[in-house]
């Protein structure tokens, strides 16, 4: 694993644990040799992992859409921001440019894009890691839906098994590291 795509929020949430989550994946990023492939904003979550992994001397790869690549969003710190025509080609390229996938907390864009590689994952567009890092619980809502799903008949549990869940950003990385997706068929 080389590169880790972050997918997270625009915003820094109202509870300082959000913050602090992204400050430490950053750092542990660096020190695991670990790139960063972003969302290239310098605001929110996304800027505070961006300047977590710059101020440590790590590497960013931000990838913004040209319509929201303006002064107030695009992060001036990142040296390698690839300026992409639209969303979908931004996550084609982030998706191209990372070994693996976090969602850390966010809002709709987070989760639409999480649950996009989830998909490309289930149908085997690619057999890259996904996890979740459920900082301070936000995540359990979600998963409680995504297990309901599995009871109810409309995810298979080796499918649900696709979505790696921590609380602390060590374990997850950890885990993101030692472990792989299965080469199953994808019915």
């Amino acid at each position: 694993m080389r590169r880790v795509c972050v997918f997270c929020g625009s915003r820094v949430g109202i509870d300082d644990c959000y913050r602090a989550a992204a400050v430490e994946l950053g750092q542990l990023l660096v020190r695991s040799n670990l790139g960063l492939v972003y969302g290239g904003g310098s605001v929110g979550l996304m800027g505070v992992i961006a300047d977590a992994v710059l101020d440590a001397g790590g590497e960013v790869i931000g990838v913004i859409p040209e319509s929201l690549a303006t002064e107030e969003l695009l992060h001036p710190r990142v040296a390698d921001m690839r300026v992409v025509p639209t969303m979908h080609a931004r996550k084609a390229l982030m998706a191209e440019l990372s070994d693996a996938f976090i969602a850390m907390p966010g809002g709709f864009g987070t989760f639409e894009e999480f649950f996009e590689v989830v998909t490309w994952s289930q149908l085997r567009l690619h057999q890259k890691l996904t996890g979740l890092l459920n900082v301070g619980g936000f995540y359990d809502p979600l998963v409680r839906l995504v297990d309901h799903a599995v009871q109810e008949g409309f995810i298979k549990l080796k499918h649900r098994e696709l979505l790696i869940v921590e609380e602390r950003p060590d374990v997850l990385l950890r885990r993101l590291s030692r472990e792989s997706v299965t080469d199953e068929p994808k019915c």
